[in-house]
């Protein structure tokens, strides 16, 4: 098998970098002014289109179902065909941008993000949108990974940590403004508007892309067509089974069994592949350098984090509180801007030198306390300002996590290395987010079952609290009116419905502490991550 050298000047990013030669033709110049603000704001509202659109649909799914007649099960595959093809297209935008050009690929997956989210919203069938939905991943995989690497590559070395600052805002906004904004969308207009929304910011992007992002083309070996099928088998059955196995029972499914021996398969074969081929379309190699895999460890512990909570709060505070999608969103809304905010922050303490391994167990820290306190105050009396301060320690712990874990991960790497690097940590992230959600689901649902069991006995006609509960539940729906049989049936149906509600809630907190668990986790491998004070951020020099 081939060995993980690294080339010299990517072996160990804290070795001082000798001065870059001048750069090649194909090598980026920066921005400055106007102009560099402006490509900024573009690619970063493409990143934020595309992971709005990875939560955006997961409210909707009953709507769909409904008005394009269809089962749940079968509208679930909206979301999963999406999945597969942004992360498998995330994995290769290294390779793609390189063999077409940066500006030619950008601007077409926004184009083409753009006319499938039209095409989405127009679809009559199910089979159509979950076809369209698929073509809209396969566009918006580019716009992730591609936006940060032309905002490391449009910002000078010196203020790098705010271009990934200005990024990781992005990507922690974008999963928590899907469901509210789909929620929003879905109560007051139909359910093709959450596709509809990006086609005014997909075109105006296009424009914009194609106006103002420099094409930059490195030279590539030959197209690996075997490689991509088998990374496209690994990676795509792998996301299959995550979002298709806890509605098919996991491995109670033969579907989920046969998907998972096809995803395994692939990915084994796919790395042997990548490891043997001079010019591999992804390249493995850089998992070499420590950081680099560390960096990939911490990015899929991020995404867990960020999209499980994302998942857990919402759904908790609208199904057992009783809040409306708007409601949430302007309790989460705070949160969000307070990530970027401290993003900001995390660029100028990098700048003076503070070690980011700090700020990253730091940064953990706040999410575990958030999750904690979470865990504490999941009950059906939580209000507004219970939950609000929560949240705000989120916020900044997330605000802590990015921008330090992007130093590392890219400290020292050399000009094509950045887009292949940016591009595994970015499906790390979303593959973590995958696993994640996967897990959390699985954990909250089964756990509601067993917490039900162990609360029904409190019901029994053993409990005096109970028969006096059910005995003023009878009289009571007796003066409205029910027969005495109708009274008994529906105290009955009370007394369950808040057993059932109880044990959901007890679930859903202990869902909290397990993300807590997944942060504390975490630590260990931020301290084994190399960092020598004054080291380079990132070496855009021309040696490849």
């Amino acid at each position: 098998m081939a060995s993980l050298a690294l080339p010299a000047a990517a072996a160990d990013p804290a070795r001082p970098v000798t001065p870059a030669p001048t750069p090649a033709a194909d090598e980026p110049t920066h921005e400055v002014g106007f102009r560099k603000w402006l490509i900024t704001l573009t690619v970063i509202t493409c990143a934020i289109m595309e992971l709005i659109d990875t939560s955006i649909v997961n409210v909707a799914t009953r709507d769909i179902a409904g008005n394009l007649g269809a089962t749940t099960d079968e509208a679930a595959w909206v979301i999963t065909a999406y999945a597969v093809s942004n992360i498998v297209v995330i994995a290769l935008t290294g390779f793609l941008s390189n063999k077409f050009g940066r500006k030619h690929y950008f601007t077409f997956s926004v184009a083409l993000f753009t006319f499938a989210s039209f095409m989405c919203g127009s679809a009559h069938s199910i089979g159509a949108l979950v076809l369209w939905r698929f073509v809209q991943g396969l566009g918006g995989g580019a716009l992730l990974a591609t936006a940060q690497t032309v905002l490391v590559e449009t910002f000078p070395p010196d203020e790098i940590n705010k271009a990934n600052g200005i990024f990781g805002a992005g990507i922690v906004m974008g999963p928590a403004l899907g469901p509210v904004l789909g929620g929003y969308l879905i109560d007051n207009f139909h359910w093709g508007w959450i596709f509809y929304v990006n086609v005014p910011i997909g075109l105006l992007a296009t424009f914009l892309s194609w106006r103002f992002i420099k094409d930059i083309k490195r030279p590539v070996g030959r197209v690996d067509y075997v490689g991509i099928g088998l990374l496209a088998v690994g990676i795509g059955g792998l996301q299959v089974v995550l979002e298709e196995g806890q509605r098919k029972d996991w491995f109670d499914s033969a579907f989920i069994v046969t998907t998972s021996i096809f995803a395994a398969l692939g990915i084994v074969l796919f790395v042997v592949r990548m490891l043997r081929q001079a010019e591999p379309v992804v390249n493995l190699r850089v998992l070499g350098n420590r950081n680099v895999a560390i960096g990939a460890v911490l990015r899929f512990a991020f995404g867990v984090c960020l999209f499980a909570s994302v998942f857990l709060y919402p759904l908790f505070v609208q199904s057992f509180l009783g809040w409306t999608a708007t409601r949430t969103g302007l309790l989460i809304l705070p949160s969000s801007l307070l990530t970027g905010m401290t993003m900001g922050g995390m660029s100028a303490a990098m700048r003076k030198g503070l070690n980011p391994k700090i700020l990253i167990i730091v940064g953990f820290g706040f999410v575990m306390a958030y999750e904690i306190l979470t865990y504490q105050l999941a009950t059906p009396q939580s209000g507004e300002w219970d939950l609000f301060w929560p949240q705000l320690f989120r916020g900044v712990g997330f605000g802590f996590i990015f921008v330090p874990i992007s130093f590392l991960i890219l400290a020292g790497l050399k000009g094509k290395d950045i887009g292949q690097v940016a591009g595994l940590g970015n499906m790390m992230q979303l593959l973590g987010g995958a696993v994640g959600l996967a897990a959390i689901n699985t954990f909250v649902t089964r756990r509601t079952s067993v917490h039900r069991l162990d609360l029904l006995p409190n019901i029994s006609l053993a409990n005096p609290a109970a028969i006096a509960r059910f005995d003023g539940l009878t009289a009571s729906f007796l003066r409205n009116g029910h027969s005495l049989g109708e009274a008994q049936r529906m105290a009955v149906g009370t007394l369950e419905g808040i057993v059932s509600k109880q044990a959901a809630i007890i679930s859903y907190a202990e869902g909290f502490m397990l993300l807590a668990f997944v942060c504390m986790a975490a630590v260990p491998f931020v301290l084994l991550a190399r960092f020598r004070k004054g080291g380079p951020a990132v070496d855009l020099s021309a040696a490849h």
